[in-house]
Parts: C-alpha cells; sequence; structure tokens
C-alpha cells in the first residue's frame, strides 16, 4: 500500500486516478484549491489544502508521501495560459522535491500525446488541421517534459496519453510505449481515461520509467 498525494484529484483524469488508487487500497491525500467539496469521503481518502505552484507547498506534502502524482492540467480554453501554467506546475514539482532533499519520493505527471512521434515519423502536433488551441497545449505539455529531461536530481515520470482519450470503459488491458504513439490494430491511438488511470496507478505500484516519458495505448 502507497502513500500519494494526487494534485487535481476533481479533474477528468485526476478524479479517475483518484477512484482507481482508492480501490486498490492505497492512502491518498487530494491536495485540493478551493474545490474540496467534489470530492467524496472516503476510509484512505485525506483531503489537504495545497499549491502545486507553490515550492514550500509543494514540500510540505512531498514529505509525508511514497509518491506526488499530479493530474493538473490548467483548462483547456487559453492555449497560451495553459502552456505557462504546465511548465510552472512541472517547475514548483521539481523545485519543491529538491526541498525535501534526498529523501523525497518520485513524482508522476500526467502529460500530452502532441510531441509523440507518429507512424510517419513526425509528431502528432504537426497533424495538418489542428485547431489552434490544441496546438498551443500540445506544445506546453511539450515545452514541460523538454523541462523535465534536463532534472537529473528529482526522481520524475512523464505520462503521455493515446493520441485519443476520453472517458470511457475500464478495461484493465493496454499497451506501453515510449517516445511513439501506441497505434492498435484499427489503425487508431487511443485509451480511456478509465485505463489510464489503470497504468498510471500500475507505475505508481511498480515503477519502470524513472527519468523517462512512457505513453498507453490499446
Amino acid at each position: 500500500m502507497a502513500k500519494i498525494a494526487l494534485f487535481g484529484a476533481t479533474g477528468t483524469f485526476g478524479s479517475r486516478i483518484l477512484k482507481e488508487a482508492l480501490s486498490r487500497g492505497h492512502e491518498v491525500t487530494a491536495i485540493v484549491y478551493g474545490d474540496a467539496d467534489k470530492l467524496e469521503a472516503h476510509a484512505n481518502l485525506t483531503i489537504s489544502e495545497g499549491n502545486i505552484l507553490d515550492e514550500k507547498s509543494v514540500a510540505e506534502i512531498a514529505g509525508k508521501v511514497d509518491t506526488v502524482a499530479s493530474a493538473v492540467g490548467g483548462g483547456y480554453t487559453d492555449g497560451v495560459a495553459h502552456a505557462k501554467f504546465v511548465r510552472a506546475a512541472a517547475e514548483s514539482l521539481v523545485g519543491g522535491l529538491r526541498l525535501v532533499g534526498a529523501d523525497a519520493p518520485r513524482f508522476i505527471s500526467i502529460g500530452g500525446a502532441g510531441s509523440l512521434r507518429t507512424p510517419d515519423g513526425n509528431r502528432v502536433w504537426d497533424t495538418p488541421g489542428l485547431p489552434e488551441l490544441v496546438t498551443q497545449v500540445m506544445h506546453g505539455q511539450g515545452d514541460a517534459y523538454e523541462y523535465l529531461t534536463t532534472v537529473t536530481d528529482v526522481k520524475w515520470t512523464h505520462f503521455a496519453p493515446a493520441a485519443q482519450i476520453e472517458p470511457g470503459e475500464r478495461t484493465g488491458s493496454y499497451r506501453l510505449g515510449l517516445d511513439d504513439l501506441v497505434i492498435g490494430e484499427d489503425g487508431q491511438s487511443r485509451i480511456s481515461a478509465e485505463d489510464y488511470a489503470v497504468a498510471f496507478v500500475d507505475e505508481i505500484e511498480t515503477p519502470k520509467h524513472i527519468q523517462k516519458r512512457f505513453t498507453v495505448g490499446y
């Protein structure tokens, strides 16, 4: 049983990660910033105030758990603001864990599929016809990941989804990849948010991608 601090526990992905972790008996501290009323009580759930953009807040939380998990995204209505937020969140997580020191736990964060390679060797964000907002969000996530690749003194993991991810069925099945989209037999790269959460918690339980990005798909 792990002790997990989860930022973004009320969002589309964070709520599913929370549900998956609790269903497996983990102790989860959901770090909220004014939206605690969205969470249901659970014997293994603690709700705590915190701010992912405050290094000292991150450090205080991180010193009490085995894993820090971030499912924050910053919203998708302003691509420029989103890009700034996810980069700032990555820097704050790293800074907070540095404050904890040598005994700091690892952290795992959700990412984006934009900078993953497609079968033709391009990046997902190079796909013709993408709306500007979408490409801004993708490049923001890519920038946060590129920042993490420069970090060698903190144990981080960046988890990119499939090209298509939305709420759906929890099958418990998935395939993993690293920097290339995971493509199914139907030629599509997709995963349900529920199975993304399964893979996320699997990585918490059995770390396989320290100082790496990985991705998932059917």
